[in-house]
């Protein structure tokens, strides 16, 4: 799907995200040579951008500087920055500090994060966005080189009107598809895929439980997983029916055939994150293998 808005030169990133790209906290609390040696492959096996997370605030400018450094053209894209833990100025002189060259490859995700990691001060989420948005605009960020993270119908209108698009985390087919008829044809829709290389049944859902027992207790994702059909008893019990919605797992052509599902409902790009065991293990080596496994070359999507 192409971009139909004017976006200016310094604001492009989304332009270069290509079909398919890897989400990934390995490489965002890795070793840094290690991760240094692990994107520079990426980049070689065909993926178009790199996603970290920096839900915790820390020095997530240099986790995404060491990953431009370490590769020529890809895009690096936060997934996303928490807007409660770096101030619109800060992110925004970090963002003047690498210059046009790595903007041009730069995507700002940016997040509300959840009340129970912020508390009181989560009371107006949608405003706090609204606000900080508006931070970044007086400080010259271009709205084409933000996206934020949006599950809702009030999150994906503000991701169309004030950044280049959305970034939907732990979501479904459906749930693009619904992103995408609400965004319209011009704004980024960039959802992230959980991916579980097992065709064993049950030791593929056990990993995917093990990955959803935090995000089951936050109302953002139970509560979007609810819009989208699934039962209470779907939620709390984790149900096969559920897990079998928000992860693609099999072999390569199963894993494949779901990131296809994203695109044919209308996602510019897709980004993988391997689920190689309990949530946060960080082993960079198990799933440097099923990138391989799984890349753009390897396994064509659409």
């Amino acid at each position: 799907m192409q971009d139909s808005r004017n976006h200016d030169s310094t604001g492009a990133a989304w332009g270069r995200l290509g079909r398919v790209g890897v989400w990934s906290t390995e490489l965002r609390f890795g070793d840094p040579g290690q991760v240094a040696e692990a994107a520079a492959e990426l980049e070689e096996l065909g993926y178009g951008a790199i996603w970290i997370p920096g839900g915790h605030g820390g020095d997530l400018f240099g986790a995404v500087e060491t990953l431009l450094n370490a590769t020529r053209h890809l895009t690096v894209a936060t997934g996303i920055l928490n807007i409660w833990k770096h101030t619109p100025a800060e992110t925004a002189a970090w963002w003047r500090s690498i210059g046009p060259a790595l903007q041009a490859r730069t995507m700002l995700g940016l997040g509300v994060s959840h009340a129970m990691v912020i508390g009181e001060a989560y009371a107006k989420p949608l405003q706090a966005m609204k606000d900080y948005l508006d931070g970044l605009d007086a400080e010259g960020v271009p709205t084409a080189a933000r996206c934020l993270a949006a599950l809702g119908p009030r999150m994906l209108d503000l991701s169309r009107d004030r950044s280049a698009g959305a970034h939907p985390y732990l979501a479904t087919a459906r749930h693009t598809a619904e992103a995408r008829q609400r965004l319209g044809p011009g704004a980024l829709l960039a959802p992230e895929q959980g991916v579980i290389l097992e065709s064993d049944p049950g030791k593929a859902r056990q990993k995917a439980r093990e990955q959803l027992a935090t995000y089951a207790r936050l109302p953002n994702y139970a509560d979007n997983w609810r819009r989208l059909g699934f039962s209470e008893d779907d939620v709390s019990g984790l149900s096969d029916r559920l897990v079998d919605g928000l992860f693609a797992w099999g072999g390569p052509e199963q894993i494949a055939r779901g990131l296809s599902a994203h695109l044919e409902a209308g996602a510019d790009h897709v980004c993988l994150q391997v689920i190689s065991g309990a949530a946060g293990t960080g082993d960079l080596g198990a799933v440097r293998q099923v990138w391989r496994d799984l890349a753009p070359s390897a396994i064509p999507t659409a």
